[in-house]
């Protein structure tokens, strides 16, 4: 089984920055696409940033130079650091990743989501 441990949501101003992290804890074998989703009230689950294994990356065009992710492979973490925060940037934020845990098949496991609220 593989759990998904994140911290580092918060409330801020508009224009400020907050850094999420997020740690994939269990019996990995493989742990490929890493990476954060975030949804709104009233509004569907969204693409923030995924990255691969090989530190490709894929953002939604709203966070383009303003969020980055990174990732350490050994630890199996991932990091959304996030800059020039808007209101609309509040959400719930869930981490995610495209694993494969031992003695199971691949899948994505999500955690339980952190959220992120920035103020006007």
């Amino acid at each position: 089984q593989v759990q998904l441990v994140e911290s580092g949501g918060g409330l801020v101003q508009a224009g400020g920055s907050l850094r999420l992290s997020c740690a994939a804890k269990g019996n990995i074998v493989s742990a490929y696409d890493m990476g954060w989703y975030r949804q709104a009230p009233g509004k569907q689950r969204e693409l923030v940033a995924t990255i691969t294994s090989g530190g490709q990356t894929n953002s939604a065009d709203s966070v383009k130079g303003r969020f980055t992710i990174s990732r350490d492979n050994a630890k199996r973490a991932v990091t959304l650091q996030m800059n020039s925060l808007k209101p609309e940037d509040t959400a719930l934020y869930y981490c995610m990743t495209d694993a494969r845990a031992f003695l199971s098949q691949r899948q994505v496991y999500w955690g339980q989501g952190t959220q992120v609220t920035i103020s006007s």
